[in-house]
């Protein structure tokens, strides 16, 4: 997954002191699910919640989120919020603030259930992504004229070598983490902006 709270991607990126889990092969497997996935992202996005609450805001039954919960906390990925509960209400939060792999580390690994779960993983994010911005689209006249004017979908095409496409997207995640607590939460006027980055090779022909 990414460092950028939440979702997967395909380069592990730069975390400096933030509290990001490095995916190996079990947690890998533990997350090829759309739903726990999903869980996950609400968790770190929105913060601790129940698995009730996590089922409406999902649209899911409070059985099928508590057992993916489970999944998640058995792989160290959730825990149990404690203090927040009352009586046998449970609340879980995540572990982490965000999580970070190679996909080609994966794609290459020898045991085919973990190359299908990179698969997964991949293709959910971009599913993901894709809902995100479909959801602005369908919204974005219930925002304030500067966010209207504040926001981005654009696509560039240039001739790269790999080597150059990887220093591409690395600036582009520096120039990301360089706005990185710059305002502090709660300050009027501000909100959570998600920035997705697609970098990838398209044939000449």
């Amino acid at each position: 997954m990414t460092d950028n709270e939440p979702g997967p991607a395909a380069h592990a990126p730069t975390a400096g002191n933030r509290n990001i889990h490095n995916v190996n092969a079990r947690t890998l497997r533990t997350l090829a699910h759309p739903l726990r996935i999903r869980l996950l992202n609400a968790l770190r996005e929105f913060g601790p919640a129940t698995a009730s609450g996590l089922g409406e805001r999902l649209g899911e039954s409070s059985g099928a989120t508590s057992y993916h919960l489970r999944q998640l906390a058995e792989s160290g990925l959730v825990e149990d919020a404690p203090e927040l509960g009352k009586g046998r209400e449970r609340w879980w939060r995540s572990v982490h603030e965000g999580s970070a792999f190679e996909s080609a580390a994966f794609r290459t690994h020898a045991d085919p259930e973990v190359r299908g779960a990179i698969d997964v993983v991949l293709h959910e994010t971009a599913t993901t992504h894709a809902q995100e911005l479909n959801t602005w689209l369908g919204t974005m006249d219930d925002w304030s004229l500067e966010w209207q004017r504040g926001w981005d979908m654009s696509d560039f095409k240039v001739r790269l070598t790999p080597e150059l496409a990887q220093e591409l997207y690395e600036k582009l995640h520096d120039v990301v983490e360089s706005y990185r607590d710059r305002v502090p939460e709660g300050t009027e006027g501000s909100a959570v902006v998600r920035t997705h980055l697609h970098t990838f090779p398209r044939p000449s022909a």
